[in-house]
């Protein structure tokens, strides 16, 4: 099978850092760049984590691209302080890494997304894990790229679980309801992945210690990054015994869809209170023959969970 082209769209905290662990530890995908947005950090920090990790994982070869400081109905962002909590002020668990040793690209975020569609069209999968803004204006500059790319995947949203930050708001979703809204309404080929599986995928210090004892500087470090995120979801959510893998696991449903089950819909984004960021089908099309977005509601834990170990432990005793 062809690889295919990936960019990843990410607010980079945590769970962003092991998104780009798993995509680079992907034989099936080729990372071309990542874009930068705001959420767990503000945008620039987001751009500065990326190529901090790129670095310790040796591909300084990947271009990070700058994308927009905060939503499209807004005129400024501050990071919310449970994102704070859940990855450290600094996004990757106060771990500190060595400063990047070269700078983001002159290009923006959204002139790059525009670009790859162009380029690479229906190999072209993009993978937004905050929330949507640098797509939507893409979507607005360039309306189309929806014919032309293959695949978006997201990471966002939630349908049959309440969300996490208002009761039915999640986090990416809530930064921007707008943007998720043109996003979601439009020609794109799109696949969900929201809580309803992302709380399913969990990973524990009994995970990290064999990544500590690899002994390597990434595995050390990404020991150390990944232990004070279980420690934030133990302090905030007990119930769940471990942290979950929301970003890296939209990077592997995107590339293989077959690790969920998904149901079609058509759907849309509230975006007035008390409502806004619900994630729901549309019921202006219900009855339309052909649906856009794939909703992911179940996945394979264990498949998956043995694929994400086999392919970061693998990743990190090189490095």
């Amino acid at each position: 099978m062809a690889q295919k082209k990936m960019i990843l769209d990410l607010d980079t905290g945590i769970d962003d850092s092991l998104a780009i662990a798993y995509a680079l530890a992907s034989e099936e995908v080729d990372l071309i760049g990542i874009t930068s947005t705001y959420g767990n950090v503000i945008t620039t920090q987001a751009g500065q984590n990326s190529l901090q990790i790129l670095e310790l994982l040796g591909r300084t070869d990947i271009p990070v691209y700058l994308g927009l400081p905060h939503s499209s109905t807004t005129d400024h962002f501050d990071v919310m302080q449970v994102s704070k909590d859940i990855h450290g002020v600094n996004g990757i668990g106060e771990v500190i890494l060595p400063p990047a040793q070269r700078a983001v690209e002159s290009t923006t975020a959204v002139d790059f997304l525009i670009e790859s569609a162009h380029q690479y069209g229906d190999d072209l999968i993009i993978v937004p894990t905050g929330p949507m803004t640098n797509l939507a204006a893409a979507l607005k500059k360039a309306p189309e790229i929806t014919a032309l790319v293959g695949n978006v995947t997201f990471m966002g949203g939630a349908l049959t679980v309440p969300g996490n930050v208002t009761e039915v708001g999640e986090a990416n979703i809530n930064q921007d309801p707008a943007a998720a809204d043109q996003v979601l309404r439009s020609q794109f080929d799109l696949t969900m992945v929201g809580l309803d599986v992302t709380l399913r995928t969990l990973l524990t210090k009994q995970e990290t210690q064999l990544w500590r004892d690899l002994g390597t500087k990434a595995s050390v470090a990404f020991a150390n990054i990944v232990d004070y995120y279980i420690d934030a979801y133990a302090a905030l959510n007990p119930q769940l015994h471990g942290c979950a893998l929301h970003d890296p696991l939209a990077v592997g449903v995107a590339i293989d869809p077959s690790l969920v089950q998904t149901i079609g819909l058509n759907m849309k984004v509230e975006t007035v209170a008390p409502f806004a960021a619900r994630t729901v089908g549309d019921v202006e099309r219900l009855n339309q023959a052909t649906t856009n977005v794939n909703v992911a509601v179940n996945v394979d834990v264990p498949g998956y969970l043995h694929r994400f170990m086999h392919r970061l432990t693998a990743l990190f005793a090189q490095q």
